[in-house]
């Protein structure tokens, strides 16, 4: 498996993902969203933003080894996150996207929301590719 990471000179450079990447692999694995959840299916961090969204990447994080996949195999991301204030919750998800994927910059989507579950604040799901 490969991934290029690319940032065209056209484009303005980020400093926490990649504007293109392109995948080369045989196998892809979908990640369903993760969701600031425990073991039991119940919240963790109830109204507080940055304990969920540490839950939610240690969730992404497991799922993506469960299925054989490691955190620098990821293409995508897409992070949904309720009312979403780019001052206030990006460094929040940055700190702990760094934490999962370390120099690994994967394109990705913050995408602000109305709502999610009750009192859930941000979700995550992925994309990645293998191989065999």
């Amino acid at each position: 498996m490969t991934l290029e990471c690319i940032n065209p000179p056209e484009l303005p450079t980020p400093e926490t993902y990649t504007q293109v990447v392109v995948a080369r692999g045989t196998k892809l694995i979908f990640v369903s969203g993760q969701e600031p959840e425990d073991v039991h299916g119940k919240l963790v961090g109830q109204g507080d933003f940055a304990v969920q969204v540490r839950q939610t990447f240690a969730n992404l994080g497991r799922a993506l080894a469960a299925a054989g996949a490691r955190p620098n195999q990821v293409a995508k991301i897409t992070i949904y996150v309720v009312d979403y204030q780019r001052d206030f919750h990006y460094p929040i998800i940055e700190k702990s996207r760094a934490t999962l994927f370390g120099d690994h910059k994967p394109a990705n989507v913050v995408m602000g929301v109305a709502r999610l579950s009750p009192d859930y604040l941000i979700e995550v799901d992925a994309v990645a590719v293998v191989d065999d």
